[in-house]
């Protein structure tokens, strides 16, 4: 009956410091928004970056401001960000000792359809613009979430490491990437939460991607002279089919995480999502190109799928035709049991805070999950958007519901790292 007790008024504690918060969590989301952090090509980085390091500061936070070495910038330009922009990422923290449940985003958004889209209207509780939804409304709630347990000053066995990252939007080379490769992300980690517009669900897995252009080669003539010409697309169409047929094949695995509809559990391998080449319609094509890209699902090799791929490619250079493959994303799947504690945890204070405990479900797509899973790390995406609604035309979040998950992080890591927790 203590114990109950004791829970039922940290769940109070948390919602009245929230309450409390409402007007200033409203005001920096708002904040973010306006700042036009489009990518491609990645825009006023250094402008967002040091916004949200002043508004840590102002709440009594550590605001570290990394910047990444001009190497990765190449990196993310081959990923499609071609602002010469610095990448800058935000590190803080609460608390001390090696245990660290990590709070990580990404503050850059895809570009907007309209300029006005960075003028954020605030209007019968929602507010609209680009990134309200994916996910700078996720970041004030997560930094906000640490500034309540600060305030209450609750007791942490660990750490809450708040990492804010560049670059997500095309692969997270000038971001995620390098926190990772230089030994920055997911240290001493026991969990890692980030607030991906989920629809109300956490997403516990993630596929994985390989995604490649090839190039066919062939040899040019006029249309009366063909028979002088080697024709690249038709030469394209063979090796295409050469990837149809795995396609066949991958498309009869399913995943064992939940995902809806039934169709969605099968991997993927999706074919000429950009194709084209030639010169005129008289003219024998003398290069044809098209793409592929697999996506692979959590109990997938992402090794093994990479060179059944590269082997087809093998085995029509052998049979005389001249092409290129081009690598250009390469990225493992991850996936975590929903039984993990850190994952009950956050379950559980999803349903003391809204009444309603979330599903949990593969997300389709590439999530940055992938980065901490290398560690081992268990990671999850829970976020307040809604996944239909971000990088749309009308990209808008709920603020109640902005206000709702900055109670949830903050109780589910004031759980997570208890001292009870750990005894």
């Amino acid at each position: 009956m203590a114990e109950h007790f004791s829970r039922a008024l940290l769940v109070e504690r948390i919602r009245r410091a929230v309450a409390r918060q409402e007007r200033e969590i409203r005001e920096f989301t708002a904040a973010l928004v306006a700042i036009p952090t489009e990518n491609p090509p990645g825009k006023r980085y250094g402008d967002c970056a040091r916004l949200i390091a002043r508004e840590l500061k102002s709440l009594g936070l550590p605001a570290e401001m990394v910047r990444v070495p001009a190497r990765y910038l190449a990196r993310a330009q081959a990923g499609g960000a071609k602002s010469p922009e610095t990448r800058w990422c935000i590190l803080s923290s609460l608390g001390q000792g090696r245990r660290t449940l990590y709070f990580h985003g990404h503050y850059d958004v895809v570009p907007a359809a309209n300029p006005r889209q960075f003028q954020p209207v605030i209007k019968n509780g929602v507010l609209t613009g680009r990134g309200s939804s994916d996910m700078k409304c996720g970041i004030a709630a997560m930094i906000f979430a640490i500034a309540v347990i600060r305030e209450l000053r609750l007791p942490l066995d660990g750490r809450i490491g708040l990492v804010l990252v560049p670059d997500e939007e095309t692969g997270g080379a000038g971001g995620s990437r390098y926190l990772l490769e230089s030994g920055r992300l997911g240290k001493d980690g026991i969990g890692m939460f980030t607030p991906e517009p989920t629809s109300g669900v956490i997403w516990n897995a993630c596929r994985g991607a390989i995604s490649m252009r090839v190039t066919v080669r062939g040899r040019p003539a006029h249309v009366g002279l063909h028979f002088r010409g080697v024709n690249a697309f038709e030469r394209s169409m063979q090796v295409a089919a050469g990837f149809a047929a795995i396609k066949r094949r991958v498309a009869r695995r399913e995943t064992r995480f939940a995902i809806a509809p039934a169709a969605a559990r099968r991997s993927v391998l999706l074919l000429g999502g950009q194709a084209g080449g030639g010169t005129n319609f008289n003219a024998v094509p003398a290069e044809y190109s098209f793409t592929l890209d697999r996506r692979i699902n959590p109990e997938e090799s992402l090794a093994r799928e990479k060179r059944a791929l590269l082997a087809v490619v093998e085995r029509f250079r052998k049979h005389g035709i001249k092409l290129d493959a081009h690598i250009f994303q390469e990225e493992p799947a991850a996936g975590f049991s929903e039984h993990e504690s850190v994952a009950q945890a956050m379950a559980g204070s999803a349903r003391e805070i809204t009444g309603r405990a979330p599903r949990f479900e593969l997300c389709p797509g590439l999530l940055e999950i992938r980065f901490y899973g290398q560690h081992g790390v268990p990671a999850f995406a829970y976020g307040p958007g809604r996944l239909e609604l971000a990088h749309g035309p009308n990209e808008s979040v709920v603020l109640k519901k902005v206000y709702e998950f900055t109670a949830i992080y903050a109780l589910a890591a004031a759980r997570i790292l208890s001292p009870k927790a750990g005894s």
